[in-house]
């Protein structure tokens, strides 16, 4: 396979770019590094396999040079604002992020006849619903300009699914935890602790409840779902088992940084910013029928990322 991996020196997209070269498959990774660190893709640079380009991907001249020159076989979506607060601070990020990369992406792969997609999509699309989550799940009211445009992205990929003969997996994302991990909870709390090694912030009242799954897990499940899956559009739901609350998440990190004594402040209120959702649950039977089974509790997988987050930096 020849894929193109878009937001690939990022998060979760880097930890792809990892699994794919280790297939064997030739991957071109792009990444504007909005998000994404060199660092994280710097040891795939040695291999004939992986090519990385600088660019953004709303550069629709240059994406179409790219899918010319590399004749690609499928392409693995994942560039984004996924930080939710800085997406509500300018509103205009979410909508060029999000939105208007996942058109360039689709209107490029019409013109030059790809047909493979994978995209990373999020539970932020519901808004506050309540219960576990399935698929069709509906009406959707998302309450961030992050869920907004994903959604109107999924829109999108539906659309050009059944236009243009496209074959679309989504895979809507949980909270997802580990190395590399650029903004979110465990991340805002170990730079806290640096700052102030007394005290740590805890933004909302600590009740906020959701389900969180390991970077390693989350990649097993895309590609449970990019090989199993068939049709036009496919959408599947991931998570860990059972939820773990921000409060526990801040007693983890205190015990694991040696901070145990340190005190708790939370700021108050049901949610730590605007647009935050503070619980929600996927029903993920779908991908399960597939095969995948997620490996680690919620919290084991907020322990697991505390952990490898302070061996490999932040």
């Amino acid at each position: 396979m020849r894929a193109l991996v878009t937001g690939g020196a990022g998060f979760i997209g880097s930890h792809l770019c990892d699994r794919l070269i280790a297939q064997g498959e030739h991957v071109w990774c792009v990444d504007n590094l909005h998000l994404g660190q060199r660092r994280n893709i710097a040891h795939l640079e040695k291999s004939n396999a992986f090519h990385f380009l600088e660019m953004d991907v709303l550069d629709r001249a240059r994406l179409g040079e790219l899918f010319a020159e590399a004749k690609l076989d499928a392409i693995f979506h994942l560039a984004a604002n996924s930080d939710i607060a800085a997406g509500s601070a300018d509103p205009e990020l979410d909508f060029r992020l999000n939105e208007l990369t996942t058109t360039a992406v689709l209107e490029t792969m019409r013109r030059h006849g790809v047909t493979r997609l994978f995209f990373a999509g999020t539970s932020a699309i519901f808004g506050e619903a309540h219960g576990a989550l399935h698929e069709d799940f509906g009406p959707l009211a998302p309450i961030s300009l992050y869920g907004a445009s994903k959604l109107a992205a999924e829109a999108y990929l539906s659309a050009y699914a059944h236009l243009y003969g496209l074959r679309t997996v989504v895979l809507r994302f949980p909270n997802v935890v580990g190395e590399r991990a650029t903004h979110g909870v465990i991340y805002d709390f170990l730079r806290k602790l640096d700052q102030n090694p007394r005290e740590l912030e805890v933004l909302g009242d600590g009740t906020q409840t959701k389900p969180y799954l390991y970077v390693g897990d989350l990649i097993d499940a895309i590609l449970v779902a990019w090989e199993q899956s068939s049709g036009p559009l496919a959408v599947y739901h991931a998570a860990g088992v059972g939820e773990t609350s921000v409060q526990e998440i801040a007693e983890i990190v205190l015990a694991a940084t040696g901070h145990a004594g340190a005190a708790i402040r939370c700021t108050g209120g049901d949610r730590g910013w605007p647009g935050d959702v503070p619980k929600f649950r996927y029903d993920i039977s779908r991908l399960q029928a597939l095969g995948w089974r997620p490996r680690r509790h919620s919290t084991d997988a907020v322990r697991l990322a505390v952990e490898r987050i302070k061996a490999n930096g932040f």
